[in-house]
């Protein structure tokens, strides 16, 4: 997170990390001292502006990005509820996310709840492939709009429902988000073939019970650096109520509950195997184990529709359909890098974002999300 002192937060740590200096290197290119630098960072002093100036020369950042004040939260707005089909709609006590938009004279706000939070829409293209009857490992494409083409892409890979989230700030830094819900391996294997800037991973290493890191160097043929984007409660979807009086892993087993997974490769399906075998409960006598979904919200449509009673995902997967939920653990997700991408302009857009604390609270919204270490980077050979 941005250190602050007072009313001035900053971004220092994170800056001098991206370029791998030390805060004694930095505090000497600066002209002050190592202390007096580490005062800075951690947020119990402000920067003069001439040390300001210097340090952000140093970094090759720009002073705003380095040092900024927090941003205010808007003033609240008047609006009229309207829903799809209850003339009437109960509210929940507790806040719930809301599109607010105007039509005409009139300040609209509806609620983000139920199966109406995840429509489905199509995709826009960029342009048409061409049947060549070349290669099947290269093909011709017929652009839509050339200069659309040339605009700057961030291309990222994994399952976090939030990165819908972050495509709002990208395009208005003039960056499109290509996104593709993978598994978090997948996800990986995709970064290691070069597929994506970034990609989105949750697994747990057994021998050590940290996350990811030894999954990146074991799938990854290159160094990367982990940013942190959330920790998030993970564990069993279930239909609003829990009719079936789903209590835990253990009642998996029982004749008449449904399961719908996770595909393999998945730190979700990961996380239900472990469990699983913590019970001594054989997969096979899980009805449903067998059945797939691609992504989180996936499996909690499967649930919201009836033809399955819990599915295995994330809360906030769970609270986008109106369903209940059952955490069984906190994960970490992190959004892993290559090095040799992170002085590429749509990556730096999206490392600005992540220090963003209107992108904490559009997150945290969602239900299930701590954002706090938002933003920490580590390195991975």
């Amino acid at each position: 997170m941005p250190r602050s002192s007072n009313n001035l937060q900053n971004n220092l740590k994170q800056a001098r990390t991206r370029v791998g200096l030390t805060q004694g290197v930095l505090a000497s290119q600066a002209g002050i001292s190592r202390q007096a630098y580490s005062s800075l960072e951690s947020g119990s002093a402000n920067p003069s502006t001439e040390v300001a100036l210097r340090l952000a020369q140093a970094l090759q950042e720009r002073v705003e990005l380095l040092f900024y004040l927090p941003e205010r939260a808007p003033t609240a707005i008047e609006a009229e509820l309207v829903t799809d089909s209850s003339p009437e709609p109960v509210l929940s006590d507790s806040s719930q996310r809301a599109r607010l938009f105007r039509v005409g004279q009139k300040m609209l706000a509806r609620p983000l709840t139920g199966a109406g939070n995840c429509r489905h829409a199509v995709i826009a293209a960029e342009g048409l492939i061409v049947p060549d009857g070349g290669s099947q490992k290269r093909v011709t494409v017929q652009p839509f709009d050339p200069e659309e083409v040339e605009s700057p892409t961030l291309a990222m890979l994994g399952c976090d429902p939030a990165v819908g989230l972050l495509e709002s700030g990208l395009r208005s830094r003039g960056v499109a988000l290509v996104a593709g819900e993978e598994s978090s391996s997948q996800a990986l294997m995709g970064l290691a073939r070069g597929e994506a800037h970034v990609a989105g991973c949750h697994l747990l290493d057994d021998a050590t019970g940290t996350y990811n890191t030894s999954w990146v160097e074991r799938l990854v043929p290159f160094s990367c650096v982990l940013v942190t984007f959330a920790s998030w409660q993970q564990g069993l979807i279930l239909a609003y109520g829990n009719p079936k009086q789903v209590g835990g892993v253990a009642d998996l087993s029982n004749p008449g509950i449904r399961l719908v997974n996770r595909q393999a490769g998945s730190g979700s399906r990961a996380l239900l195997d472990r469990t699983l075998a913590a019970s001594d409960i054989p997969a096979g006598q899980v009805i449903g184990y067998e059945r797939e979904e691609k992504g989180h919200l996936a499996v909690a449509a499967a649930v919201a529709s009836g033809s399955a009673d819990v599915g295995i995902g994330v809360k906030a997967a769970a609270v986008a359909m109106g369903l209940d939920f059952l955490p069984l653990e906190e994960e970490r997700y992190d959004l892993v890098i290559p090095e040799h991408f992170l002085s590429e302009g749509p990556v730096q857009v999206l490392l600005d974002l992540l220090c963003r604390p209107v992108l904490h609270r559009r997150v945290e919204s969602l239900g299930g999300y701590d954002t706090s270490n938002m933003g920490i980077q580590s390195s991975v050979a």
